[in-house]
């Protein structure tokens, strides 16, 4: 009886290690947005995002602050913050999904592998399901993620006032990149 439950124990922790191999994490990953309009430019950048890759369900999920968002301009940031994205209301912006296609990384091999994924989109709490174009870098073991993808404020509910409407680009770009852990 006793070497069934020491069994079991044995079993369930080394099942718990290889469970923990499967997820990579990040708490640094970089986020920027960019607007560019004939009147201005603007920019900002945040390297405080979150993100964990579970290879076990090619799923992956990032989270980020909207206060972590640095701007040139103070008042650009105070704007941001107060009228647009109403962080004190909407916190944060969120991405749940998986890979689209479970074969396109090989997490165990080093290469560069184009592909994409789809999940939930959350920014100014409206959800939008998106397909998001990525390129994931497999280098002995380390995992790199980097995408460039668009997104529309109208999709998100955030409504531009009309007397800023020409500084502020109707699709904005975003890059991000990340640098994985093994949790």
């Amino acid at each position: 009886m006793k070497a069934k439950i020491l069994f079991t124990l044995i079993i369930t922790t080394l099942m718990s290690f290889q469970m923990e191999a499967q997820r990579e994490i990040t708490r640094e990953a970089y986020i920027r947005f960019f607007s560019s309009t004939s009147v201005e430019d603007i920019e900002a950048v945040s390297n405080q995002a979150s993100s964990v890759i579970d290879k076990s369900n090619n799923s992956i999920a990032f989270q980020v602050l909207m206060r972590s968002f640095t701007f040139e301009k103070a008042l650009m940031q105070e704007h941001f913050n107060e009228n647009y994205v109403e962080s004190e209301e909407y916190p944060m912006a969120t991405f749940r999904g998986a890979f689209t296609d479970a074969s396109a990384v090989d997490f165990s091999s080093n290469g560069t592998y184009t592909t994409t994924v789809k999940g939930d989109f959350e920014v100014h709490g409206v959800s939008v399901n998106r397909e998001i174009p990525v390129t994931v870098y497999v280098e002995n073991g380390k995992i790199k993620l980097e995408s460039t993808f668009m997104v529309s404020p109208a999709d998100h509910d955030i409504s531009i006032p009309s007397v800023v409407r020409d500084n502020i680009a109707r699709e904005i770009e975003v890059t991000v990149k990340a640098q994985y852990s093994a949790l």
